[in-house]
C-alpha cells in the first residue's frame, strides 16, 4: 500500500510504502481478530465450560478487547503509531484477564510476545524506509 507523507513543505514527498510481509501480517492479525471477536461473543457458553475460572463476563470482555484489536489494526493499515500503542494496551488486558480466569503465566506470556513480533514486523523496510518509521504520531 501506498500513500504520501508530507515530511515538510521545503522537501519533496516521500512516497510511504510498507513492506507485502507486513501488509500480509496486518490483513491476518485484521481477519484473524475478527474472527476471534465473533467466537467470543456467540461461543461464549463453550468457553465457561472449558475455562471453569471464567466467566460470561470475561468472555465478553475479551470479545470487546478483539473489537479494539481490529480497530487498531486498520489503524496501523492507514499508518497511525497509535494502533501500536492500543495493542500494548489491549493485550495487557487480556493478559490479566486470561490469568483471572487460571490460563497457566507461560501461555499468557507467551501471549504477550505478540507485541514483540508486531513491532519487528513493522521495522521491515521497503524502500529503505519501515513501516514504523512511516508511521504518524
Amino acid at each position: 500500500m501506498e500513500d504520501i507523507l508530507d515530511d515538510s513543505m521545503d522537501k519533496e514527498p516521500i512516497l510511504k510504502q510498507r513492506h507485502g510481509c507486513v501488509t500480509a501480517y496486518l490483513g491476518f492479525m485484521i481477519v484473524t481478530n475478527s474472527l476471534m471477536t465473533l467466537v467470543y461473543f456467540f461461543a461464549n457458553s463453550m468457553f465457561t465450560e472449558l475455562m471453569p475460572g471464567s466467566s460470561p463476563g470475561m468472555i465478553y470482555a475479551l470479545g470487546v478487547l478483539g473489537i479494539g484489536n481490529v480497530i487498531f489494526g486498520i489503524m496501523l493499515w492507514k499508518w497511525k503509531k497509535l494502533g501500536f500503542y492500543g495493542f500494548i494496551g489491549t493485550s495487557i488486558v487480556a493478559a490479566v484477564l486470561n490469568t483471572m480466569m487460571g490460563i497457566d503465566i507461560g501461555s499468557t506470556i507467551l501471549g504477550l510476545v505478540g507485541i514483540g513480533i508486531l513491532y519487528a514486523i513493522l521495522q521491515i523496510k521497503e524502500k529503505e524506509r519501515s513501516a514504523w518509521e512511516n508511521m504518524e504520531d
